[in-house]
């Protein structure tokens, strides 16, 4: 049988309540009859002392048990320990000449007096061991006290084995008590497990809302949120699933905006082709080497497209094998700017390198995968800097970072748009446009390869006019 969350735990909770109540109501019970018996062991003990200290006393100063014997009252009263009661309803007299009637007429008194609660277990035996009141069938199993006058034996107090009336009474006191413990411990128990249900389903209300969110969550629902109800575990679980699902709706959005994109990119270099191809094939342009020319021209920004695409889906799921080494980065940074020497020297912009470190600079990195992060950057500057424009490049050391500044002259980018300058695909249509050949790609596979390598880039307006790229690199 499958049981649900909140069944096992409301189980759980009522098995450990159980388990205490009842563990507590067997120890109280134990103690209670361990203790009681003590008591009432004490109490029987004192009781017989007291019993004997006052037949010593009789027989002291009667000199026998021959008043005793006359007078069953002064029994009863010994008995029962109420010598006020006895004497104030039923004074003691003389026994008559005939004995037989006076024994008579004292039990006749007896029974008036309600003396028959008097304990039948305890019986009084002269120095002979003869029976003075007692059941002399039952002798043989009697418990004998010696009753001593002048360190003499003068009787023996019997007590017959079994609870006297006192100890039936405090037996039932005994049973009463551990029926008020059963109907306390089913109480207690009764009441636990309506607490403990409502516990179990209010301590499941939040993973019940976060239940239901992670299936909509499933079926595509990205909108989805629980409410918080606190700050303990279940409170910084229920702004888990929120972030999550912030994230994921965030990731939607931007997924269908990246399809959109590319689909956008890739219809624009088609729709050239295809116009150009037809206007080949119906004559309105002629076969020369300038169509075959654009065409080529068109088939590569195409081709880089697609390569601009493949990489940056690499560094998006880390697919880029990064083999660090210790570098130096300023030496591949001068080896781009010798490589791209002779194009800005064609696009009639100065490049000038600005070094400000006193010692080399060493970094844990992939050199194929730095040499790739210069030659985007520089790339945007050739693709966008106006001719005659200027290009200055700045290292320092900052802590444990390497800084690298690219300030660029015009034009340049509008302040609120420069954050969004990493985005893939995205371009400032006034300045970074399409005519230039890029498709928004290459600064968003520059900041994957920063931080992969635990760096950071950001952008800023240049002095110069342009765009300030700072790349930090730690050290």
């Amino acid at each position: 049988m499958n049981l649900s969350v909140k069944h096992k735990i409301f189980l759980v909770l009522l098995l450990a309540i159980g388990l205490v109540v009842g563990s507590m109501v067997v120890f109280m019970e134990i103690s209670l009859e361990r203790l009681f018996v003590r008591f009432i062991d004490d109490r029987q003990q004192v009781r017989i002392n007291g019993i004997a200290g006052h037949l010593e006393n009789e027989y002291a100063q009667s000199g026998g048990w021959q008043r005793v014997d006359d007078n069953p009252l002064i029994w009863a009263q010994m008995l029962l320990g109420d010598s006020q009661h006895i004497t104030k309803h039923h004074p003691v007299r003389s026994a008559p000449e005939s004995s037989e009637g006076s024994r008579l007429l004292a039990r006749i008194k007896l029974i008036e007096g309600g003396f028959l609660r008097a304990d039948r277990r305890v019986m009084l035996l002269d120095a002979d061991r003869s029976i003075i009141y007692g059941d002399a069938d039952l002798a043989e199993l009697l418990t004998l006290r010696p009753l001593t006058v002048d360190q003499r034996t003068v009787g023996y107090l019997g007590i017959l084995p079994g609870p006297s009336l006192s100890d039936m009474s405090a037996a039932h006191f005994l049973d009463q008590q551990s029926d008020a413990f059963a109907l306390m411990a089913l109480t207690v128990m009764l009441v636990s497990a309506i607490l403990a249900y409502a516990f179990a389903n209010r301590l499941l209300q939040p993973l019940r809302a976060i239940t239901e969110g992670s299936r909509a969550l499933a079926e595509g629902h990205y909108g989805a949120r629980v409410p918080i109800r606190g700050e303990d575990e279940l409170g910084r679980l229920a702004k888990d699933f929120n972030s999550l699902a912030e994230a994921l709706q965030q990731n939607e959005g931007i997924r269908r905006q990246w399809v959109a994109d590319i689909s956008h990119e890739i219809r624009t270099p088609l729709a050239v082709l295809r116009g150009e191809i037809e206007a080949l094939q119906d004559g309105v342009r002629p076969v020369d080497i300038q169509a075959i020319n654009s065409l080529h021209g068109e088939i590569l920004r195409l081709g880089r497209l697609v390569d601009d695409l493949y990489e940056l889906s690499m560094t998006d799921l880390g697919a880029l094998q990064y083999r660090k080494t210790r570098v130096d980065p300023l030496a591949i940074l001068e080896d781009n700017l010798k490589t791209h020497a002779e194009e800005f020297r064609a696009a009639g912009i100065e490049v000038a390198l600005d070094k400000r470190l006193t010692d080399p600079v060493l970094l844990n990195a992939d050199p194929d995968r730095l040499e790739q992060l210069f030659f985007n950057l520089l790339s945007n500057t050739l693709r966008y800097t106006d001719a005659g424009g200027r290009l200055v490049i700045r290292a320092s050391r900052d802590d444990r970072q390497l800084v690298l500044d690219f300030m660029d002259s015009a034009p340049g980018v509008p302040e609120e748009d420069l954050p969004r300058l990493f985005e893939r695909l995205f371009r400032v249509e006034s300045s970074r446009s399409r005519a230039y050949g890029g498709a928004g790609l290459g600064l968003a596979i520059c900041r994957n390869i920063v931080h992969a390598h635990g760096g950071n880039i950001s952008a800023q307006p240049s002095s110069l006019g342009g765009v300030w790229v700072r790349v930090t690199l730690p050290l």
